[in-house]
């Protein structure tokens, strides 16, 4: 019933649109019901080599029936110029269904035809590598982004790819955007109609002026492509082939910053930014503390720039700054925003001025340099000591200083002194004496209960094993905390942590240490996907670590992320 509901299809499929003279046209008029009285066109400009040859397809699917019906022709051009495939007539339940015409373009001979051409050649005008830069003349540290596509001809298939060779990103910041599965999508390439698919998103940070260069993407293929063979029903039948392409080198103009109307200032930060400073209180006793923070928030290189520093008053005590970050990266850029907090301490009474602070930047958008002041804020402290004037003059470079917090920097004078008087200590009948008398006797026991320790120890094997790995994965750990800073020394002592931890918990050897292997057995082990995911993303880290430049903000996250993922996962092991 949902069959006959369906309306009539009747269409001709051409194999190409532009041939030569000395090629072969395929034509093939098909329809999705069984019909009569079929009518080909008279085919003016052509010449009938083979057909019309008659293929029928039918079979059901999870109840519903498929049906399809072709009558296909070879042909060869006659001359050369435009040609019209004009309309076939076909009834169908006492209808008849007419083709919409094509128009074919006939030009001279090729040096090889269709029907000659080899697995390779047809794979090579079929299959393309592409990297798109979003823009190919950015300023420095102006964010671009280059996204990969495979594109994909209708008339091949793809059935498994792998890369042979990253792109390298030097002289660049990078940032990978990740992606959980590959969705094909339709798309034009070079004026023609092409299936695509996204394989690796990334944004880039241009570090150096002048012409940089992208390594290109290479990818191992392999492919089905169609022979000039058919079967038994008139299928054409496929060859299977491996293709490599690449999606070749981009090179990228690195325009330099412009040095005319550069702020003394300036600090690298490019991109849209809104700049403020705001005080947690204006009113406190001396002793007290408050909380300022310098915040930067929009859209730029929010992680390759330092905040500007407030110039303070010397009768205020200012501790180091926590800093704060909330980015994320997409392929426009970064966005968010990053900010200082300091903490405060007035010491003596008074009004003290925290001067206006600078931020500048370069737009690129506007191809200029911004300055923004933040406004003067005025500490009042009420209760305290009187300094040496009622009202903080401005505030200079020398009289600026950084406290540094400590718990005994006042300690009470001592009133008993714990003096002994000076004297002859005889060893005979002395404390040391029995000391030194009795305990050979008190180390028996201990003894003999570390021995059955030992024996016990020894004995457990599988236990011994898994005590090693523990040991080894936080030694390796702890080498990755002192690597911070080495991108290349902190990601193999990171990874080789992640290889024995696993070890010890799952009881895997190396030889089976995969990521599937890794998902599946924590998996049964009834590991939360979110712990697994963010295990398998740090040992994709420690992979991409030898290709892509990371932050040390980048590496203090992976440590952190390390460490509590392998406490999630102990929980529950």
């Amino acid at each position: 019933m949902a069959q006959d509901k369906e309306a009539v299809t009747f269409e001709v499929k051409l194999s190409k649109s532009k041939l030569g003279i000395n090629e072969r046209l395929r034509v093939d008029f098909a329809m999705n019901k069984d019909g009569d009285n079929f009518t080909p066109p008279d085919f003016q400009g052509f010449r009938v080599l083979m057909g019309p040859s008659q293929s029928i397809s039918s079979s059901w699917i999870n109840g519903v029936r498929s049906y399809s019906k072709t009558y296909s022709y070879t042909l060869a051009p006659t001359a050369q110029g435009n040609f019209t495939i004009k309309q076939a007539t076909i009834t169908i339940d006492g209808k008849v269904y007419k083709s919409l015409a094509k128009n074919v373009e006939v030009t001279s001979a090729v040096d090889k035809p269709n029907d000659q051409m080899s697995v390779d050649d047809i794979a090579d005008d079929n299959l393309h590598l592409v990297a798109e830069v979003s823009k190919t003349s950015p300023y420095l540290n102006e964010a671009i982004s280059v996204v990969y596509k495979l594109y994909v001809s209708p008339s091949i298939n793809v059935s498994n790819f792998r890369p042979l060779d990253n792109p390298k990103y030097n002289n660049f910041w990078s940032q990978d955007m990740p992606f959980t599965r590959y969705d094909v999508q339709n798309g034009t390439y070079e004026g023609k109609s092409y299936r695509f698919v996204v394989l690796k998103r990334v944004v880039l940070y241009p570090q150096k002026s002048g012409q940089l260069t992208i390594e290109p993407l290479s990818l191992d293929v392999t492919l089905e492509v169609p022979s000039n063979k058919r079967d038994f029903f008139g299928g054409r039948i496929y060859t299977q082939t491996n293709k490599t392409v690449s999606a070749g080198k981009r090179v990228i103009n690195v325009k330099p910053l412009p040095s005319e109307g550069r702020p003394a200032d300036f600090g690298g930060a490019v991109g849209s930014f809104e700049f403020s400073v705001s005080t947690s209180k204006t009113t406190l006793n001396a002793s007290e503390s408050l909380q300022a923070t310098i915040t930067v928030k929009g859209n730029g290189n929010l992680k390759l720039f330092q905040l500007p520093e407030p110039s303070l008053p010397g009768a205020l005590e200012v501790y180091e700054p926590e800093f704060n970050e909330e980015v994320r990266t997409t392929l426009s850029g970064m966005k968010g925003k990053v900010s200082n907090n300091y903490t405060i301490v007035p010491s003596f009474r008074g009004k003290y001025p925290i001067p206006g602070i600078t931020f500048s930047y370069f737009d690129p958008e506007l191809e200029s340099y911004k300055s923004v002041t933040s406004d003067e804020i005025m500490i009042n402290v009420l209760e305290g000591p009187l300094g040496s004037g009622a009202v903080a003059s401005a505030p200079t470079s020398t009289n600026k200083q950084a406290v540094i917090g400590s718990n005994d920097q006042f300690n009470f004078i001592k009133l008993k002194p714990n003096l002994t008087v000076i004297g002859k200590n005889y060893f005979f009948g002395s404390t040391r004496f029995y000391f030194w008398l009795f305990s050979p006797f008190l180390l028996i026991p201990i003894a003999v209960l570390f021995g059955k320790r030992r024996e016990a120890i020894a004995s457990d094997v599988a236990g011994n094993k898994i005590k090693k790995a523990n040991k080894l994965a936080r030694k390796y750990l702890s080498e990755a905390k002192k690597a911070l800073g080495n991108k290349v020394a902190f990601y193999i002592a990171l990874e080789k942590a992640l290889h024995n931890y696993l070890k010890a918990k799952l009881k895997i050897e190396t030889s089976e240490f995969s990521k599937d292997k890794i998902a599946s057995l924590l998996s049964k082990k009834q590991i939360d996907e979110t712990t697994i995911h963010a295990f398998v993303d740090l040992l994709k880290n420690c992979e991409m670590a030898r290709y892509s430049p990371f932050s040390d903000v980048q590496m203090q996250q992976d440590y952190n992320k390390a460490s509590e993922t392998i406490s999630s996962i102990d929980k529950k092991l």
